[in-house]
């Protein structure tokens, strides 16, 4: 027997998320072990008349590829995947490897080739500018353990936060999503953390259940040329399988010019990319009421209560501030007292004090009016 919770989300994903309509294609891609989402899925798209086509990958495959592929083998690959993702009207990413570091051994030149031939080309130009998406984790072991919990005591958590009420968030966010679009000057301030920079006339995105899950925050980007200070953030980060910890970042006119963590060296070749890595092409406020501390897991963390995430690399078009890059690395800050508090100011007002909104039209954002 299915785990309802299962069929109440793959209910959510195609009829909420993705809006799938009779007669539309979807790519549902899973990267891990079959899981029993994938075929509920499969029957809700069934369901509302559309059409699903399923790919599997496994990340162990996908290490030994990579080990040895030729940037000939790997362009015939990542054109294949562009014509399929062409012909698709929306797309369902679960993510459910065991092992978050299993592409650390993968030499840089690989990976930095494999980012420019696949993130940019299929997913952040084709998939997210031309599909209906949504992205999502899938509970395992793994997981459970970057939680440092049990699997079953992290499933409940998992379920509790991907099948929360998001109309309900939904509407809530608008009133953040309107005060933003009135600000010009961002002040962030906290441990290690004194940075400004501008969003006016940056479009302001509400993140509500439709493109992640889960999901909760509201997102925008700054001007490009405009963010100046230093920035420390909190939270672990894994990108092409290695944890970063400790990275603190110094700006000068928009461009990151002196970057540490725990290996500034391996750092400063993540932000080598190319120009635009070293440009900021999003700043965001996380609200998940259910979510409170990091995971490791970028889809968890960046929507942590009491946080922002302040991401190098590439902009998205819906709230573009034209900064162009084959990287997008959201790099997440807790501010509430666990993690040493802060504060966010817009045009010198305060806004949210270690972690909790402090203005009236903003209080349906906090944890308890949430759940």
């Amino acid at each position: 027997m299915v785990d309802p919770r299962i069929q109440q989300l793959a209910h959510n994903l195609i009829n909420y998320s993705t809006e799938l309509k009779e007669g539309e294609s979807i790519l549902i891609e899973i990267i891990g072990l079959e899981v029993p989402l994938v075929k509920a899925l499969v029957k809700e798209a069934y369901k509302v008349g559309a059409k699903p086509f399923v790919t599997v990958k496994d990340p162990q495959l996908q290490r030994e590829l990579l080990l040895g592929c030729t940037e000939e083998q790997l362009k015939r690959m990542a054109r294949y995947e562009l014509e399929r993702m062409k012909d698709m009207d929306a797309y369902i990413g679960i993510r459910a490897g065991q092992n978050a570091n299993e592409l650390s051994d993968v030499p840089g030149s690989k990976m930095k080739l494999y980012s420019e031939l696949f993130q940019k080309p299929v997913h952040s130009e084709q998939r997210v500018n031309h599909t209906k998406w949504v992205v999502l984790r899938y509970p395992n072991a793994g997981m459970a353990q970057l939680a440092n919990t049990s699997l079953e005591n992290f499933e409940d958590f998992y379920f509790d936060v991907c099948n929360l009420d998001y109309s309900k968030m939904s509407k809530a966010m608008d009133s953040l999503v309107a005060l933003m679009e009135k600000t010009d000057e961002v002040h962030i301030k906290g441990a290690g953390t004194d940075l400004t920079f501008s969003i006016k006339g940056i479009p302001v995105i509400k993140c509500d259940g439709k493109l992640n899950i889960p999901d909760g925050e509201v997102f925008t980007a700054p001007v490009k040329n405009s963010v100046n200070g230093v920035l420390s953030y909190n939270c672990p980060a894994v990108f092409q399988g290695f944890t970063y910890e400790n990275i603190c970042l110094e700006f000068e006119a928009g461009k990151i010019i002196k970057a540490t963590a725990n290996d500034t060296k391996k750092l400063n070749e993540v932000f080598d990319t190319d120009e635009g890595a070293r440009y900021i092409g999003e700043f965001a406020i996380g609200v998940n009421p259910y979510i409170l501390k990091p995971m490791k897991d970028t889809l968890f963390d960046e929507k942590i209560m009491g946080s922002f995430h302040f991401t190098p690399g590439q902009s998205y078009d819906d709230a573009s501030n034209g900064n162009g890059s084959a990287i997008h690395w959201d790099l997440v800050c807790i501010q509430t007292p666990e993690y040493g508090g802060g504060e966010i100011y817009f045009d010198g007002k305060l806004v949210r004090k270690d972690g909790i909104f402090v203005i009236p039209e903003l209080e349906c954002l906090n944890p308890e009016n949430l759940k």
